[in-house]
């Protein structure tokens, strides 16, 4: 638990429910649809609230403490679902612990705290992360997150764990030199040459503790991203082009050309595509490569969202049920009601293994997005770009998650609730 003072939490009256309480029980939910045991889904749940502090003891009838970049309605947790055929899917969940410190550098102190808190518990080493703490974790930290953690849930109590830092702590002008410096004092010194042209870049992430291989992530951002655009950034992954172009047609929508460009070409024109290039130890290239889709902004509602997911892991020999059964224990609204409860798809590539696809589920502890009433491919056509309104103390490119908020999503308190 963080030592570092954050506001005071109002005490919950009688029948509220607080954010620590809607997450906990969707966790437990999701953990029986995974097969995780009770035991296991307690522990991780403790876990859990223990690095949101006090900030898991306010009540869901006031604001979310902080605008947090994690999700569009500033839920500071994100729960995912991790397919590959012939294998029963992955739980993971995705925290920022520091939400409740208006102040960056604040939130990345609690944040690291978590972190440290974590490794004494599971017995894991920090080095990585202290070794790149003054890059990313500075006293007056810039942008729209600090550290966010992830927990790939397993069975047995012991997670692999997972950071998600900043690169635009020091400023959005410094975010390449900083990927460039981190990956040379991790040992790859070559990494940063392999990474395809960025409209910026919103993560490097850290795998910590029990990995067979251990990977160091940069996430990329691509603006008007094509089909072929993804195609071509896939090299030495293993990923096929025909599969890659196949998920981004239908997590993305129909491409067929619209005949308002001159080739015909169909790009993401609202929130932009994430790519992920990962490094293993003694790699001079990337062993994996990650497109991120923001599916919320090109369908209608989480229902047609829901369709595009179930074609993709049909497609590619997996289980679709356990998605369908995980919305399930995150909300019992209709799917047809609201966008956003299915925030990603992603197609994953690691050298010698499976593909695998990813849905990134939203909590909405505070928030139900109302369903896109205007065609949700116009998204793909050519346009003017939305400017981004997000609170200005953490603004940044509309990156993602994996996830972010293009524009300022306005509290409410008819969020969609079990």
């Amino acid at each position: 638990m963080s030592s570092l003072p954050e506001a005071a939490t109002p005490a919950a009256e009688p029948g509220e429910t607080t954010l620590g309480e809607h997450v906990l029980g969707q966790l437990r939910r999701l953990g029986a649809t995974v097969g995780l045991s009770e035991a296991d889904t307690a522990l991780y749940g403790q876990v859990l609230l223990d690095s949101l502090a006090g900030s898991a003891r306010r009540p869901l009838s006031l604001p979310p403490a902080s605008p947090s970049f994690l999700s569009d309605d500033h839920t500071p947790v994100e729960f995912s679902l991790a397919s590959t055929a012939n294998a029963a899917p992955a739980l993971r969940v995705l925290v920022e612990p520091g939400w409740a410190h208006g102040d960056m550098g604040d939130s990345g102190r609690a944040g690291l705290e978590a972190i440290r808190a974590m490794a004494a518990r599971w017995d894991f080493s920090t080095e990585q992360l202290d070794a790149l703490e003054d890059l990313f974790l500075p006293a007056a930290a810039e942008g729209p997150l600090s550290l966010w953690y992830a927990l790939d849930l397993r069975a047995g109590g012991v997670p692999g764990v997972k950071v998600y830092l900043n690169p635009s702590a020091a400023g959005p002008e410094h975010a390449a030199r900083t990927v460039r410096e981190a990956l040379r004092r991790l040992g790859y010194d070559k990494a940063f040459a392999q990474l395809p042209p960025a409209a910026g870049y919103p993560f490097l992430a850290l795998d910590l503790g029990d990995w067979k291989s251990p990977r160091v992530k940069v996430y990329v951002k691509h603006a008007g991203m094509s089909a072929d655009d993804a195609c071509a950034l896939s090299h030495s992954s293993g990923a096929s082009a025909a599969d890659i172009r196949s998920f981004f047609h239908t997590a993305a929508g129909s491409l067929a050309p619209s005949g308002r460009e001159a080739d015909g070409t169909r790009r993401l024109l609202r929130r932009s595509a994430l790519t992920c290039h990962s490094f293993t130890e003694g790699d001079s290239e990337p062993s994996g490569f990650t497109l991120h889709i923001p599916v919320r902004d090109y369908v209608r509602d989480d229902e047609e969202a829901l369709a595009r997911a179930t074609a993709l892991l049909t497609r590619f020999g997996m289980d679709p049920t356990a998605l369908s059964r995980s919305l399930g224990a995150l909300t019992r609204r209709r799917l047809s009601d609201g966008v956003g409860l299915i925030a990603y798809l992603a197609l994953v590539y690691e050298r010698n293994r499976q593909p695998r696809i990813t849905a990134y589920l939203s909590s909405e502890a505070y928030l139900t997005r109302p369903p896109q009433e205007q065609d949700a491919q116009a998204g793909l056509l050519p346009a003017q770009r939305t400017k981004n309104t997000s609170n200005p103390g953490r603004e940044a490119a509309d990156h993602a998650s994996p996830h972010t908020a293009q524009k300022e999503v306005t509290w409410s308190r008819t969020a969609s609730k079990l």
